[in-house]
């Protein structure tokens, strides 16, 4: 079974707060007042699970330590590995391209639904792909160097608030009528707490393509991300998914449907060559070589540090 996944524990918090409070929002006898009484509770529910999460997880790692320096140790050492998603974010991609590969494009559009928010029944193989490719892309972001930043600027309990932000975004951060007003605040703040990260994570994954070989262009990543970095409603989105565009000379993104409505979307990079299978790997190879230079950066600036 493993040990309990702090994000599903979030995740089931922001759920039963989300149901109560939009139940609440709907009780509102002024029409008029229901969405901005929607946006009141959806900031109370930000600061209820912020405080919750990282609250539960300092009382945990100190109740640890308390009693044990090693077990304290083994339980911080499992809690920063669950705040990164590389190997989930590999292995939920790597799925995607197995099924394509070993089963055909329904397997792969039902693989791809479980990574995505848009609409996949409609999708061919090469747009599978880029959805898979553009996953990998932004939660390079998201989902692992974002977590090691906060991780080594303030452990697991910094680690789990960054988790809780980035998991409210994913639950209620969307554009429609359900969400409009009572996610605001839960992804203005994942705007906040990731526009550094998600620049930092874009030069990584450009820089990585130097010692990553010939299928990674560095000219090409530098080229698109100057260029198409905004292309995108999110001011985050787009800055590592151009160079992950420009990396592999791709053109991403452009307009997909969600919820059934189309929605008009920027293109990201130029089509230098058509999408293919293997760019699953690649993109996830990118990931990888960003992770590891985040990690080099920060044991080193770390052991400046300590020599300091």
């Amino acid at each position: 079974m493993g040990f309990p996944h702090p994000v599903r524990w979030i995740g089931s918090l922001i759920s039963n707060l989300t149901d109560l409070f939009l139940k609440r929002a709907e009780r509102t006898l002024e029409p008029d007042k229901v969405n901005k009484r929607k946006r009141k509770l959806g900031l109370i529910m930000v600061i209820i699970v912020i405080t919750v999460s990282a609250g539960i997880c300092f009382v945990i790692l100190h109740l640890a330590y308390t009693l044990n320096s090693v077990l304290g140790l083994i339980i911080e050492s499992v809690i920063t590995y669950q705040c990164i998603a590389a190997k989930s974010l590999y292995v939920e991609s790597m799925k995607v391209y197995k099924a394509l590969e070993q089963e055909g494009l329904e397997a792969g559009r039902k693989a791809v639904s479980m990574i995505v928010g848009r609409d996949t029944a409609s999708l061919d193989e090469k747009g599978v792909i880029k959805a898979a490719v553009e996953t990998v892309a932004e939660n390079t972001s998201d989902g692992v160097i974002a977590p090691l930043i906060y991780l080594a600027i303030g452990g697991p309990v910094l680690g789990i608030a960054y988790k809780a932000i980035n998991t409210m975004d994913s639950m209620v951060g969307y554009k429609n009528d359900k969400y409009m007003d009572f996610g605001r605040a839960a992804a203005k703040l994942d705007d906040v707490v990731n526009f550094i990260p998600s620049r930092i994570s874009a030069v990584l994954i450009i820089l990585s393509c130097l010692f990553l070989g010939k299928d990674y262009s560095f000219l090409g990543a530098c080229k698109i991300f100057f260029r198409d970095r905004f292309n995108h409603a999110s001011p985050n989105s787009a800055q590592t998914e151009s160079a992950c565009a420009g990396a592999l000379g791709l053109q991403l993104a452009g307009p997909a449907s969600y919820f059934g409505k189309l929605v008009e979307k920027k293109y990201i990079g130029d089509p230098i060559r058509s999408i293919e299978l293997k760019d699953i790997k690649r993109a996830n190879i990118l990931m990888f070589g960003a992770s590891f230079l985040c990690e080099a950066i920060c044991i080193l600036i770390l052991m400046i540090w300590i020599n300091m």
